[in-house]
Parts: structure tokens; sequence; C-alpha cells
């Protein structure tokens, strides 16, 4: 993933690479479910052929799957490690493209995808400015094309402090401040620190912009925003 502040840091030194791919591998069933519910919901908006990207790309853990229907499935991300793990993972016919680069400040020229997808929480993780990130993704989109942006649900807090205590457990992340914990973010003792974003700032952020969006829920589970460009 990718982002500015100390975030960036613990995403790139110390959550990256094999350490991230272990948090997906010890996620419980639910998780699993809700992160495979992502993926399909893009799957089924990305139409074959197309050129689509991902911001915060990781390992490749989504973007192998977008390779299997995308013409071109570009990853950005910051964190090297991470990078080089989805390098040497990645085939799909060499369909699948990666570079290191800030999804607030996209080194590319406008209008070159027809999707950018931001999943798995990426617009509260990132801690860049969120009216940057969406900006950025909506120039380098075509017209017609459009914008998948995705937090989590209130619903799905149970699970996902589950999850993110197995993280714990595992020593992937910190111990997890329970004091600071609640009402949707988590707070470890190390500074990592996970939010959410909700479905009416994602409908404001795009709205300052001029884009029109939609906020829709799946699986109880994930919450997302859809831009048409």
């Amino acid at each position: 993933m990718a982002g500015h502040d100390g975030m960036t840091s613990y995403y790139s030194e110390r959550l990256s690479g094999e350490r991230l791919r272990r948090c997906y591998e010890i996620a419980p069933p639910r998780v699993r479910r809700y992160l495979r519910s992502e993926i399909d919901l893009v799957l089924d908006r990305l139409e074959a052929g197309a050129q689509v990207l991902e911001l915060g790309c990781g390992y490749g853990r989504v973007l192998g799957e977008l390779a299997t229907k995308a013409r071109v499935a570009v990853g950005v991300d910051l964190s090297l490690d991470s990078l080089c793990l989805a390098r040497r993972e990645l085939a799909n016919g060499g369909r699948c493209r990666l570079a290191s680069m800030n999804a607030a400040a996209l080194a590319f020229s406008g209008q070159q995808f027809d999707l950018v997808a931001c999943v798995q929480n990426g617009v509260s993780a990132f801690r860049v400015d969120r009216r940057t990130l969406i900006r950025e993704a909506a120039r380098v989109t075509r017209p017609g094309g459009r914008l998948l942006f995705s937090s989590y649900t209130e619903r799905f807090w149970a699970h996902r402090l589950e999850w993110f205590r197995r993280q714990s457990e595992a020593g992937l992340i910190g111990r997890i401040d329970e004091h600071a914990t609640g009402e949707g973010v988590i707070v470890c003792e190390d500074g990592f620190r996970a939010t959410t974003v909700s479905a009416r700032e994602m409908l404001s952020l795009c709205s300052g912009l001029g884009l029109v969006a939609t906020a829709f829920e799946i699986d109880g589970s994930s919450l997302f925003c859809e831009v048409m460009v």
C-alpha cells in the first residue's frame, strides 16, 4: 500500500512483501469471504480487454486476478519489497506491469485507463489527501471509464478487529491498544493506525471534484464508492 507519513514507512519497512502476504494467509474465513467479494466486484465491473490500474497493489494479490480479464493490468505501490514479490509471483502472459509510485501523484499521462481500483480501504490506509487521490485517479481514467474505491462497513467491525488481532498475535503488527481502539479505528502501540471512510465522506469528496458517484455495500463487509468518468 502507498502513502506519505509514518504509515508509508510502516508498510514499506515492516508490513510488506512476505509479511504482508502472511497477513492474508492467516485471515479468518469471514475475512477471506470479504476479500473475495471485493475482487469479484471489481472483476464484474472490468470489461474484457480493458486497461486497469490498481492503486496500492502490494504483492499482487488482486492484480493477478484482474490480469486474467484485462488486456493490461498496472499496479503501483511504494513498497519495493512488495513490488519485488509481485514481480516474482505474477505471470499472466506479460499483462501485469508494476511501478513504484505515489498513488496521489501518478506519473501517467491523462486518460490512460478504463478502470482504476483502490480496494481494501486504501482510500484511508494510504494516508494521503483523499481529494487529491480521487482527482488523480479520475485524471488518468478515460471518458466513459470508472473508478472504484472501497472501505469497510460498520457491520464488519467485529470481523475486521478479529483479523487485526490475529496479525498482532503473529507479530506482523504491534500490540493492539485496546483503550484507543473502537468505532472503526484500530490503534497499535507501535504507531500503526487503521481507520475507515464513510459513504457520506466519499460522496462529498467526489461531489467537490465535480464527479458523480454512488455508494453501496456488498457482502455486509465492503463499502464501495463508484464513479463514472
